[in-house]
C-alpha cells in the first residue's frame, strides 16, 4: 500500500477523509494519459473547448448545496458563508469570454508579399498545485485558462481539501471532456518532485507557502519548466486622513478575520493617519468583538476554527511575542478558544515592525495597527516587508491613492476595497511572493507559447 494522505478535520481533529497517494509509476502513468490526449484537445476549436468547461461550471453550480458543509470539515470555514461558487464561477466565466480573442493569431503584416504573424501554442501538460484556504477559487483560476488554451491539466489539491480535486474531476467528467484532458491525483512531495524534475509536465502552478515554492522551483532546476508561484503576503491596509473611516473598518477588518484570516491577500497589518487613529482602533475593537467563535457547522458561528492547530499555534506565538514586547491585545480570550485550533481573533496595537507580527505571515485571525503622520511614513512601513501581494489604500482621493499604488512594492493595488481577485486583471505578485500572471489576458499568455510565423509568399 503507498502513503496515507490525511484529511484532520479542525472541528474535532477527527480523520474526515483518508486517501492512498499514487505510486512513482502510477503518476507518470497518469502524466503520459495527459500528453496522448492534449494534442487532440489542442486541435479542438477554442469556442468549442470553452464550451466544455463551461459544461463542468454548470455542474459545480448545481452541486453547490454540499459545498459549504464539506469546507467546514475540511477546513473550518463557517457554513453562514455558502460555498466558493459565485467567486469560482465569476472567474471562470470571465476566462471564458475573453479565450478566443486572447488566443487569437496577433497578425503583424498580410500583404501579397509576406504573412508574418505569432501564435499561441498551449505549453501541454499543466501540473496544478492548488491550496486548502480557497479551494475551488484557487484552482479554477489556473484550470480555466490553462483547458480552454488547449493545455491538459494535472490536479493535485491539498490534503486539507482532498474533496475539491475529486468534486472537480467529477465535473469535467460530466461534462464531456475527453479521457486524460484533466485528472485529479493525489501525490506525495517526493512524487511531485519527480513528476517536475524528470520533464514529466510542461508547466507548473503552485500556491502555498515560500518553502513550497523554493521546492517546486528546485524540483524544475535546469529542465526550463516554467514555475508560477503565488506563496502568500502580509497585505498592508493604509487609511489616510480623508478616508471614510466607517467603511475602513468594516472592510478591513473583514479582510483580515474572515476565513479565520487564511488569505494569502487578507489584511494583516494596517496604518492610520493620526487625525483618525483612535477612532479607528476603538471601531475596529467593537467590531471584531461581535465576532463568535465556534462550530462552522453551526449557521450562528462567525468565525470558525483554523485549518489545523499547528497553524494556530503560530498565530498564537506570533501574538504572545508582541505582547511580550509591548503591544496590547484589546480582544478577551473567546470561552470557545480551546488552546488549538479554535482561536480568538485579535487586533494588536503598540506594534511595531521588530514584531513578527507586522513582519512575518501570520495567516490567521489577527491585525496590528499602527499610527503613521503622512503617506511618506505609510509608504516606507508598507514597503518594510518581504512579501508584496496586494495593498489597500483608504482614501477620498483616487489621484493621491493612484500615485501611492505607484510607490508601493505590491501585485495589486486596491482603493477603498481589499480582499478581492478582479479577473479582468492579472493576479501577481513580487518578493517572496513570487512571480506569476493568473487570470487576465495575461493569464493566457503565461500557459502558452509564442509561435513566429514568416511566410513570404513571392
Amino acid at each position: 500500500m503507498g502513503k496515507i494522505v490525511r484529511c484532520i478535520s479542525p472541528i474535532d481533529g477527527s480523520v474526515y477523509l483518508e486517501r492512498e497517494a499514487l505510486s512513482e509509476g502510477a503518476a507518470f502513468a497518469a502524466t503520459a494519459r495527459a500528453h496522448a490526449a492534449q494534442k487532440a484537445w489542442a486541435a479542438m476549436p477554442v469556442k468549442e473547448r470553452v464550451a466544455l468547461v463551461l459544461k463542468a461550471n454548470d455542474y459545480i453550480g448545481q452541486t453547490v448545496d454540499r459545498m459549504a458543509t464539506e469546507l467546514a470539515h475540511q477546513m473550518g470555514r463557517p457554513i453562514r458563508y455558502g460555498g466558493e461558487f459565485r467567486g469560482f464561477n465569476e472567474r471562470l466565466q470571465y476566462m471564458a469570454s475573453i479565450a478566443e480573442d486572447s488566443l487569437k493569431p496577433y497578425l503583424v503584416e498580410d500583404s501579397g508579399a509576406f504573412k508574418r504573424m505569432i501564435k499561441r501554442e498551449p505549453m501541454g501538460v499543466v501540473l496544478v498545485v492548488a491550496p486548502w484556504n480557497y479551494p475551488y477559487m484557487t484552482a479554477i483560476n489556473t484550470i480555466a485558462p490553462a483547458l480552454m488554451a488547449g493545455n491538459a491539466v494535472i490536479l493535485k489539491h491539498a490534503a486539507q481539501t482532498l474533496k475539491v480535486g475529486e468534486h472537480l474531476a467529477d465535473a469535467f467528467a460530466a461534462a464531456g471532456l475527453p479521457e486524460g484532458v484533466f485528472q485529479n491525483v493525489v501525490l506525495d512531495h517526493e512524487t511531485t518532485s519527480a513528476l517536475i524534475s524528470q520533464r514529466a509536465v510542461n508547466f507548473v502552478n503552485f500556491t502555498g507557502s515560500v518553502e513550497g515554492g523554493k521546492a517546486m522551483e528546485r524540483a524544475a532546476a535546469g529542465t526550463f519548466i516554467p514555475v508560477s508561484t503565488e506563496l502568500g503576503g502580509k497585505d498592508p491596509g493604509y487609511v489616510r486622513a480623508d478616508a471614510d473611516i466607517d467603511a475602513a473598518v468594516e472592510t478591513l477588518v473583514d479582510g483580515a478575520m474572515f476565513n479565520s484570516g487564511q488569505c494569502c491577500c487578507g489584511i494583516e497589518r494596517i496604518y492610520v493617519h493620526e487625525s483618525l487613529y483612535d477612532a479607528f482602533v476603538a471601531k475596529t475593537v467593537d467590531l471584531v468583538k461581535t465576532y463568535r467563535l465556534g462550530n462552522p457547522l453551526d449557521p450562528e458561528t462567525t468565525i470558525g476554527p483554523m485549518a489545523n492547530a499547528r497553524f494556530a499555534a503560530e498565530v498564537r506565538a506570533q501574538i504572545g511575542e508582541a505582547v511580550a514586547m509591548g503591544a496590547v491585545a484589546h480582544i478577551p480570550l473567546s470561552n470557545a478558544d480551546d488552546g488549538g485550533a479554535y482561536l480568538t481573533p485579535q487586533v494588536l496595537t503598540n506594534v511595531n515592525h521588530k514584531m513578527r507580527v507586522m513582519r512575518d505571515e501570520s495567516f490567521g485571525p489577527v491585525v496590528g495597527i499602527m499610527k503613521v503622520k503622512d503617506d511618506e511614513e505609510a509608504i516606507a512601513l508598507m514597503n518594510d516587508c518581504q512579501y508584496g501581494l496586494t495593498a489597500s489604500i483608504w482614501a477620498g482621493d483616487p489621484a493621491a491613492a493612484e500615485a501611492i499604488g505607484d510607490r508601493l512594492e505590491t501585485g495589486t493595488v486596491f482603493m477603498n476595497r481589499c480582499d478581492y481577485l478582479d479577473p479582468a486583471l492579472c493576479w501577481t505578485g513580487c518578493k517572496d511572493t513570487g512571480r506569476g500572471a493568473g487570470l487576465s489576458v495575461l493569464a493566457y499568455q503565461a500557459l502558452t507559447r509564442p509561435k513566429s510565423y514568416h511566410l513570404k509568399k513571392a
